[in-house]
């Protein structure tokens, strides 16, 4: 599995991760399942929420990686309703208690709320002193909120944003990416096959993806996770319930599109002009 410097928390990465979003929905046992053949296969990086089932995905992924956890690199998030200092100290314990382990690899702000920023990053540097968090992040920040939380933290302390990028789905490219690039933090895209927005065989960038696909013997699924992970500091996270579909996922690591396959993919689903605020889902 291809891996990556995931910002400047000095640890590397897998450039494809495995998601958790509506897991708890899943057949329990498969789920669990689908995210070891995801370890096997070196998808080391597992993100889930709190919001996730109300902590019910939490559970999911604690009880696949209980025996595997130091295969992990494991994300949550505390959401801005609960981000003031008291809460997200709360938050992070009852994650930790739900994942059945003593520290998260990262823990991000799932996106801004009223909570000042000042706030939630005092207590993101509590837990990391207590050593119950190794780094965090954002989740859903624009480049002006990422600015602000730069100049409230200074250079090497934001380990990522994780954000909506898919190939219907390319604000991001616009200026979210290049700042990222340029301050060394990661960019970890969600919902990467869109929400239920994957380009169809019967439209034109459909049957360029598609043609695309049967040149590198691959599916067109694969490659996208391909093009969203196209460049430095790019990671993904696809969900999946099944383990079919994350080995199909993971192959897609192995992937590398030719200038032209881009040039063809961004042609075929253009980024459009840059909306004036961040697409979210």
């Amino acid at each position: 599995m291809k891996t990556r410097l995931f910002g400047t928390t000095g640890q590397s990465v897998s450039v494809l991760g495995q998601g958790s979003w509506y897991i708890d929905d899943a057949d329990h046992h498969q789920a669990i399942k689908a995210f070891q053949a995801g370890l096997d296969a070196g998808m080391s990086h597992i993100d889930t929420a709190e919001m996730y089932g109300s902590g019910a995905a939490e559970s999911v992924v604690g009880d696949a990686i209980r025996s595997r956890r130091d295969e992990v690199f494991l994300v949550s998030k505390v959401l801005p309703s609960n981000a003031s200092y008291r809460g997200t100290i709360a938050a992070c314990e009852r994650s930790l208690k739900a994942l059945d382990t003593d520290h998260l690899d990262s823990y991000l702000l799932h996106w801004r709320g009223s909570v000042p920023l000042e706030e939630t990053f005092r207590a993101f540097e509590a837990l990391q002193a207590d050593g119950k968090i190794l780094s965090y992040g954002v989740s859903n920040f624009d480049v002006d909120d990422l600015q602000e939380a730069w100049d409230i933290l200074g250079p090497g302390k934001i380990a990522c944003n994780q954000v909506l990028y898919h190939l219907q789905e390319r604000a991001i490219e616009h200026a979210v990416i290049p700042w990222c690039q340029a301050h060394q933090v990661a960019v970890v895209a969600y919902s990467p096959f869109g929400h239920d927005d994957f380009p169809n065989d019967s439209d034109a960038g459909g049957q360029i993806l598609q043609s695309i696909a049967l040149a590198h013997q691959a599916t067109p699924r694969q490659i996208a996770l391909a093009f969203l992970t196209r460049e430095d500091g790019l990671f993904t996270i696809p969900k999946s319930s099944s383990v079919a579909h994350t080995q199909a996922n993971a192959a897609a690591a192995g992937i590398t599109l030719s200038p032209t396959d881009i040039q063809r993919l961004d042609q075929a689903f253009p980024k459009g002009p840059q909306p004036s605020y961040l697409p979210m889902i």
